[in-house]
């Protein structure tokens, strides 16, 4: 894995779900990571207020996950948050 990459990627699951709601997505997205890189690192920062409202929410509950990936993976992760009910707002970065 000569060209692994180093990124970052932050997502804001819908604040109306319950805890036990939540820690599924969570660790669907690590076990994701997982199986296509390295993860280095789970934040999870919990319920905060969003600067400005997105979908009528104004809090969020934001998760950080830090991994190491092929540059090929991020635009597949991307398209799956794109897709995935819950998920309201992610950003992926190389590091």
């Amino acid at each position: 894995m000569a060209n692994e990459r180093t990124y970052e990627t932050v997502f804001i699951i819908n604040p109306t779900l319950t805890e036990e709601e939540i820690t599924p997505i969570i660790d669907k997205f690590r076990d994701l990571v997982a199986s296509n890189g390295t993860v280095d690192k789970v934040d999870v920062w919990g319920k905060r207020k969003l600067a400005y409202p997105i979908e009528d929410y104004t809090e969020g509950y934001y998760v950080l996950i830090s991994f190491k990936s092929q540059p090929e993976f991020p635009k597949e992760l991307d398209r799956i948050f794109t897709i995935t009910d819950n998920i309201i707002r992610s950003l992926i970065v190389c590091k």
